[in-house]
């Protein structure tokens, strides 16, 4: 196996100052929930800015359907007409507690808070 097998599927979108959140967050939490790791590459403050919040309207999104988050930011030198700029760029995936995912610890039976404990 090449480690390019052991690689996870990535998304990467690309956002700007006219991005809507919601409909990033939008697509930010249908990745995620089909397992793809996700990137977001931002250029300028209001890029940044659009994409923070599609960020924090996701989790909003996944967190009821037991999936958690989370964000790493990161600096990236693209190339844009020619001219070099420096990109901020989020990655985004599943939070992991243990080599668990915590989607399979949701899943778990909790104990019910009605019966007497033996």
């Amino acid at each position: 196996m090449t480690a390019s097998e052991h690689k996870p599927d990535v998304g990467c979108l690309k956002v700007s100052s006219k991005s809507s959140p919601a409909s990033v967050a939008g697509a930010i939490a249908g990745m995620v929930k089909d397992g793809v790791s996700v990137d977001i590459q931002s250029v300028g403050a209001g890029a940044v800015n659009q994409a923070v919040k599609a960020i924090a309207i996701s989790r909003g999104f996944l967190s009821p359907v037991g999936i958690e988050i989370t964000c790493v930011p990161s600096f990236a030198d693209i190339v844009i007409d020619g001219e070099y700029r420096t990109a901020i760029r989020f990655s985004i995936e599943p939070r992991y507690t243990r080599g668990v995912a915590v989607t399979q610890i949701a899943a778990k039976p909790q104990p019910s808070t009605t019966e007497p404990l033996s």
